[in-house]
């Protein structure tokens, strides 16, 4: 019997649920993780979380019963907590990683492990290459080299992360002036583990919170947890209604975020992160260097200029922007899925965090978020965006990902949509920077059998245009959604 292959995406291995996740192969990934632990250190103490997904928090005992029996105290969280809050809590009580079972926004089907070394970050790529070869080695030798504890072994210690996260948000902004604004709040938990959170930290006072999907349901109501404009249906639609001033979505394990305005628009995440950055250097008046994803906005790039401070582009994954926002001590990263981290808090996606952003920037500023994406827009122009998601077939994905990324090497245009290319990025999938300073880009999904591409420009008919030349070039054609 061939033993199970496990591997890392840009954040983490997902499978799904009784297929490639199984019992069998998270006891491997614990005791690679248990191994790498104790190789590291001679006493270890670990973090355990886990999010809303069938079966999350016996998995999550699973992993804790393995690092016991490897002799790695763990912290086993209480309740489904937001990844971040597991980051946060590995800073907090200066553990040595945290593994945390979730798939964040992959359908219901899936389950995963997330791995969080001691920066609290998402791991950089030599610390998954590590893990990696330590689970397959020992998934090579099968269950007899997995160690495992009782449930109730005294390694293993019950754990509530939410006073000392919340502790920190609070270091972090003006919970108070947000709670005392009479804001009314809608947050969209999309049945993940961020519930309780906002309404926690900024509600019960003159400012209103109301939660939309805030019980568990393993099946997310049918829809894939992204908060993404086709998942936000109930609430564009409470919004469009009015009486709110702003909706934070959360995503199925609150590390990454949506935000739709007061007129029940979604503000799409290149414009989040333009944004966040216009109110990190303008009203806070954070100075310092950005990190973004290459799937990210241009806008960064000419707020950069017009503040004065370097932007630096990474590939995709928050095991890439990390690294860059601690090597050069950024104010912010983020990626184009909604994930946004800090300086003084952790290089990770903060969903909730970022969310609270939003509403201190109503707050601090006085005006609506739609005023705000104008003013925005006054300074770097109009920018429009989208991003097409290609299902393939999981059996055939890995030889029609090459075939696809093999035509774009061999093959690569001189114009896109009657544009010229100016240059091209490699490292991640293919970015073809065009002449009018728009761009497309095309990647590979290496956690979901799915082909991404990208695009930004002026307007929505360029991106559109720029969207069906790349795709049609490669093949696929016709085949796009949002």
């Amino acid at each position: 019997m061939t033993s199970p292959t496990i591997k890392f995406g840009t954040d983490g291995w997902r499978g799904i649920t009784g297929d490639d996740f199984t019992y069998e192969t998270l006891r491997y990934a614990a005791q690679g993780v248990a191994e790498y632990l104790t190789a590291k250190s001679p006493d270890p103490l670990a973090v355990v979380g886990y999010d809303c997904r069938f079966a999350s928090e016996v998995f999550a005992e699973e992993v804790a019963r393995v690092l016991a029996g490897n002799g790695v105290r763990s912290l086993l969280f209480d309740r489904p907590s937001p990844t971040q809050v597991a980051s946060w809590t590995v800073i907090d009580r200066k553990a040595a990683g945290a593994a945390v079972i979730t798939a964040s926004h992959n359908p219901y089907l899936f389950n995963g492990l997330k791995y969080k070394p001691e920066t609290g970050s998402s791991a950089p790529p030599e610390v998954i290459a590590d893990l990696e070869t330590r689970i397959n080695g020992i998934a090579g030798r099968g269950p007899e080299a997995v160690k495992r504890a009782a449930a109730d072994d005294r390694l293993i210690e019950p754990y509530d992360p939410l006073p000392a996260y919340f502790e920190q948000v609070r270091r972090m902004l003006d919970v108070d002036a947000i709670r005392n604004s009479q804001l009314r709040i809608l947050h969209e938990c999309m049945f993940g583990s961020g519930y309780g959170y906002v309404e926690g930290l900024v509600g019960g006072g003159a400012t209103t919170v109301i939660e939309l999907h805030s019980e568990r349901n393993p099946f997310f109501g049918g829809v894939n947890p992204e908060p993404i404009p086709g998942n936000l249906h109930e609430a564009l639609q409470t919004m469009k209604s009015g009486g709110y001033d702003l909706c934070i979505a959360t995503d199925g394990d609150a590390d990454r975020l949506g935000i739709i305005d007061e007129t029940g628009r979604f503000i799409n995440q290149l414009q989040v992160y333009a944004l966040l950055m216009m109110y990190l250097v303008e009203t806070r008046g954070w100075k310092g260097p950005f990190v973004k994803s290459t799937n990210m906005t241009s806008m960064a790039d000419e707020l950069g200029k017009l503040y004065g401070v370097p932007v630096y582009e990474v590939p995709v994954g928050f095991k890439n922007v990390a690294p860059k926002m601690m090597e050069t001590d950024a104010v912010m990263g983020g990626e184009e899925s909604g994930g946004f981290g800090f300086r003084g808090h952790i290089p990770e996606r903060d969903g909730i965090l970022a969310g609270l952003f939003f509403a201190d920037m109503i707050v601090q500023a006085g005006k609506p978020l739609s005023t705000l994406l104008g003013d925005l827009e006054k300074k770097v122009g109009p920018h429009a965006y989208a991003r097409h998601d290609i299902h393939l077939q999981r059996d055939t994905y890995e030889q029609q990902r090459l075939q696809i990324l093999k035509t774009l090497s061999d093959h690569q245009p001189r114009t896109v949509a009657g544009v010229d290319v100016e240059r091209v990025r490699d490292d991640d999938g293919f970015k073809f920077f065009l002449k009018d300073g728009s761009w497309v880009l095309l990647r590979t999904s290496g956690t979901e059998p799915l082909i991404r591409v990208y695009s930004e420009a002026a307007d929505q008919r360029e991106v559109d245009a720029r969207l069906a030349a790349l795709e049609e070039i490669v093949g696929i054609g016709g085949q796009g959604g949002g």
